[in-house]
C-alpha cells in the first residue's frame, strides 16, 4: 500500500537518485519523482523503477516500486532499469526505461581507426515501454520481446516527444559504444505507443558541441573519441523553438578497458525551426561539476524548474530555477533550500 506523501519525510540530500524525472500531478497536487529502484530505500529487491512523492519539493515520502523487470513474463532483458520516465497519454500512463542484456551481443559495425576498444561492450540495450492506469503502477511491458527502438541498435534513455500535429516520437541516444561518436535519433511511435513507424531519424552527434574538449590543458592532446550522448528531453519554448536537454562528457580520458572519466555536464541544443529534425544548434553547458541527465518541469505555482543528478556516482537530485529568454535557456539559481546544496 502506498504511503501518504506527507508522512515519513525524506530530503533530496539523503535520497539515492540517478536520472531523475518529475511528473507534477495537478489532480493530487503531488510531485512524482521517478528513478531506478534502489532496494536500500525501497525495501524491494530487483531491477525496476521506484517513485518518491512530495507536495512541496522539500519533504518526500519513502519510495514506492512501480515496475519490476522480474515480474514481466518473458521480458527480453532483466538488467539496467535506467532513466525511467512516465508520461500521460490517451488516458493512461506510459513508462519508458532502459534495459540491457550483456549475454546478447550485437554485431560489431565497422568504425575505422576508432574501432577498439569501444566495441567490447556491444550488446542488446534499449528503452522499453510499459503501461499503467496509475502513476503508482504497476506498469506492464507492452512488448516483452524487444525494446521500442530498433533492436539491432544499442540505445538508451528514450523520451517521449509529441510534435505539433499530434504525432508521438521516441527520442533516444544511440550509444557511443556502438557509434563511437554518440548520436541523438528519433523514431515515430504508433498512436498507442506500442510500436514504431518507419526508420530512425538522425538529429545530431555529440561531437557537434564545439566546446567539448576546449578546457583541456595546454600540452595535452585535443579530446579524441568517444563522444557520449545521454539523457534527451524535449521542451517547447513560448516562441515555438524546440529545446533538447542532453548530457555528455567533456575532457574525456579513456581507460584501457574502455571506461570514461571526465566531467559530466548538463547542456542543451536548440531547433529554431521548431521541428524535431532541426537543424539543431548546440548551446554552452548549463551546469558542470559532474552534473547531468536533467529535465524541465513546472511547479504548481508555474515556476520553470530543472532537476538533474550530481555527482555521477552516489548521485543526489539537484534543483534549479530556470528561465527562457527567446530560445535561450538560463539557470537563475540552485534551490539549495530544497536540495541541500552541494
Amino acid at each position: 500500500m502506498a504511503t501518504d506523501p506527507v508522512s515519513e519525510p525524506m530530503r533530496l540530500a539523503d535520497m539515492p537518485l540517478h536520472d531523475p524525472f518529475v511528473v507534477a500531478d495537478d489532480a493530487t497536487r503531488t510531485y512524482h519523482l521517478y528513478t531506478s529502484n534502489d532496494p536500500s530505500v525501497s525495501g524491494v529487491q530487483g531491477v525496476g523503477t521506484m517513485v518518491y512523492r512530495s507536495r512541496d519539493l522539500r519533504d518526500w515520502a519513502r519510495p514506492v516500486v512501480v515496475f519490476l523487470a522480474a515480474e514481466q513474463p518473458n521480458l527480453w532483458a532483466g538488467d539496467g532499469g535506467w532513466a525511467p520516465e512516465v508520461h500521460a497519454w490517451d488516458g493512461r500512463y506510459y513508462l519508458f526505461t532502459t534495459l540491457h542484456d550483456e549475454k546478447s551481443p550485437l554485431p560489431v559495425p565497422s568504425t575505422g581507426r576508432w574501432g577498439t576498444p569501444f566495441q567490447l561492450a556491444n550488446h542488446r540495450r534499449g528503452t522499453i515501454t510499459a503501461v499503467s492506469e496509475s502513476l503508482l503502477g504497476p506498469f506492464t511491458s507492452v512488448d516483452p520481446a524487444r525494446p521500442t527502438p530498433p533492436e539491432h541498435l544499442m540505445t538508451l534513455d528514450g523520451t517521449l516527444y509529441v510534435d505539433p500535429s499530434g504525432q508521438p516520437w521516441m527520442v533516444y541516444a544511440h550509444e557511443w559504444l556502438q557509434t563511437v561518436d554518440g548520436t541523438m535519433e528519433a523514431i515515430r511511435l504508433a498512436p498507442d505507443l506500442t510500436g514504431t513507424i518507419g526508420d530512425p531519424v538522425f538529429l545530431f552527434k555529440a561531437s557537434d558541441a564545439p566546446w567539448i574538449g576546449e578546457e583541456i590543458p595546454a600540452g595535452v592532446p585535443h579530446q579524441l573519441p568517444p563522444y557520449v550522448t545521454d539523457g534527451p528531453q524535449l521542451y517547447r519554448t513560448p516562441d515555438g523553438a524546440l529545446l533538447m536537454l542532453w548530457s555528455t562528457y567533456e575532457k574525456n580520458v579513456v581507460g584501457a578497458d574502455g571506461s570514461l572519466t571526465g566531467g559530466y555536464v548538463q547542456t542543451y541544443a536548440v531547433s529554431k525551426s521548431g521541428e524535431i529534425k532541426g537543424p539543431w544548434r548546440q548551446q554552452r553547458p548549463l551546469v558542470r561539476n559532474d552534473s547531468g541527465h536533467g529535465m524541465l518541469f513546472h511547479t504548481f505555482e508555474g515556476r520553470l524548474m530543472m532537476i538533474l543528478h550530481r555527482p555521477f556516482e552516489n548521485a543526489r537530485g539537484k534543483l534549479y530555477e530556470m528561465e527562457i529568454v527567446g530560445d535561450e535557456l538560463r539557470v537563475l539559481r540552485q534551490r539549495k533550500d530544497l536540495d541541500g546544496g552541494g
